[in-house]
């Protein structure tokens, strides 16, 4: 038990929360653009995609961030932000983190046959996205939408776990709302390592164009993932309460960037991970509401 504790901190599982909520507002779309939210409703189906695509997405993630924490391994003992982490520190090997990233992966899998053959056929684009991330600071500053992409498609996945097709705009929409947003504030964490990956060779953003360039482009995704979320609002029908909401998310996006500067990075953490909690769940929230008031 103790050495789960270590894994799932070292992984911060609790970070699902991040990309969990848009999952499930693909899921809440797919239900009410297939008519499944209409009476009667079949409880039991519901739940039995609600069970696996929350376990498809814990997995996934839980997979991503172990192999993340694997291959990083050697550079992150030679960062001093990241030098104290469990592999690093000795209270866990790097083997047994691998082994948990297979296990994950494997869960990952069964719940995607459990969902639908669509979901299951597509799976292997989920493997590689996942395990590719971990080395796309390796050869291209582009791996902030790298992760996007990955984490975005949770939502249209969860969409397709319904449907077991992504031939509506909605899902896409969604998609690239989630991948920019992502994209937008991992930029902003990314700024912090700014030294340590020109040292080592390492690509992204801030290493290669400043952190003031990286922090404006932050800001750009970030509006693009108001405005995408937007058409997902309109394509959807959702009714006055969504819109609320993505206000909501408008200002904290705007106060997330009042956080941090070129010159004063010290509330990344609070920029990055609390503001980011309250917009996926905000989001979701509106957008439940926004379906029962459209």
């Amino acid at each position: 038990m103790k050495q789960l504790r270590i894994f799932l901190e070292m992984i911060k599982f609790e970070h699902t929360i991040f990309a969990l909520p848009f999952a499930y507002l693909g899921m809440a779309l797919a239900w009410a653009s297939s008519g499944m939210l209409v009476a009667p409703i079949d409880w039991a189906a519901l739940a039995w995609q609600f069970i696996w695509i929350t376990v498809a997405m814990a997995s996934a993630r839980t997979a991503a961030m172990a192999f993340n924490r694997a291959i990083d391994a050697e550079i992150d003992a030679r960062n001093p932000r990241t030098a104290n982490r469990p592999i690093q520190t000795g209270r866990i090997s790097k083997r047994a983190v691998w082994a948990a990233g297979f296990i994950a992966l494997a869960i990952m899998l069964f719940a995607a046959w459990q969902l639908n053959d669509f979901v299951l056929k597509l799976s292997p684009l989920a493997v590689f996205g996942l395990v590719g991330y971990a080395y796309t600071k390796r050869f291209t500053w582009l791996c902030h939408i790298w992760l996007g992409v990955v984490d975005g498609a949770a939502a249209a996945g969860a969409w397709a776990a319904v449907t077991g097709n992504l031939a509506h705009p909605i899902p896409w929409l969604l998609w690239a709302a989630v991948t920019v947003w992502i994209a937008g504030f991992d930029l902003i964490y990314a700024c912090q390592d700014v030294e340590i990956d020109r040292k080592e060779g390492l690509y992204s953003i801030p290493a290669r164009f400043g952190v003031a360039a990286a922090l404006r482009l932050s800001q750009i995704f970030h509006v693009l993932t108001v405005l995408l979320l937007a058409a997902v609002g309109m394509a959807a029908g959702l009714g006055w309460p969504y819109w609320l909401g993505l206000v909501i998310v408008a200002g904290l996006l705007a106060y997330e960037h009042s956080l941090v500067s070129p010159t004063d990075l010290s509330k990344v953490d609070l920029a990055f991970f609390t503001m980011n909690g309250y917009i996926a769940v905000i989001t979701f929230v509106a957008t439940i509401i926004g379906l029962w008031a459209g």
